[in-house]
């Protein structure tokens, strides 16, 4: 028995969220550098200006454990910008993650990148969008 099928299409909405996550790990650090709270805080603050991103909140933590470390944490009205070091292991964390088409978490990735001057490191990208498809067509039976 053939069976008959009826195709819809249906046109999602143009607004969705669009979520960037951009995040690495950076290896080969000064350790005077990646200690300094004030320098990452700076840091930070100018990766938020630079990405099109807009702060809502800037916050940082110095960690006195014997591993030691700081953590910068950047709220931003599209998310967030965070940067975790160990000094010890002369080793930082970095994530960057905005929602929204105006925002650029690469740009920001790179520049923290580049302020803190790794050997090596390796960066990441996910796409975190609520829809990945415009156009979704299915397929019932008549």
């Amino acid at each position: 028995m053939l069976s008959s099928y009826k195709l819809t299409t249906f046109k999602m909405d143009d607004e969705v969220i669009v979520g960037k996550h951009v995040y690495g790990n950076l290896y080969g650090c000064d350790a005077r550098l990646i200690a300094d709270e004030k320098y990452v805080r700076k840091l930070v603050k100018e990766a938020v200006d630079i990405a099109n991103m807009h702060l809502v909140e800037l916050k940082s933590w110095r960690f006195f454990s014997k591993k030691g470390g700081i953590s910068v944490i950047a709220l931003i009205t599209e998310s967030h910008v965070a940067v975790h070091t160990w000094p010890s292991y002369k080793y930082a964390a970095v994530d960057v993650y905005t929602c929204g088409h105006e925002s650029q978490p690469d740009k920001a990735f790179e520049y923290i990148v580049k302020g803190l001057a790794p050997r090596e490191y390796t960066k990441h990208f996910a796409d975190r969008s609520s829809v990945t498809v415009r156009t979704v067509t299915v397929r019932e039976n008549i």
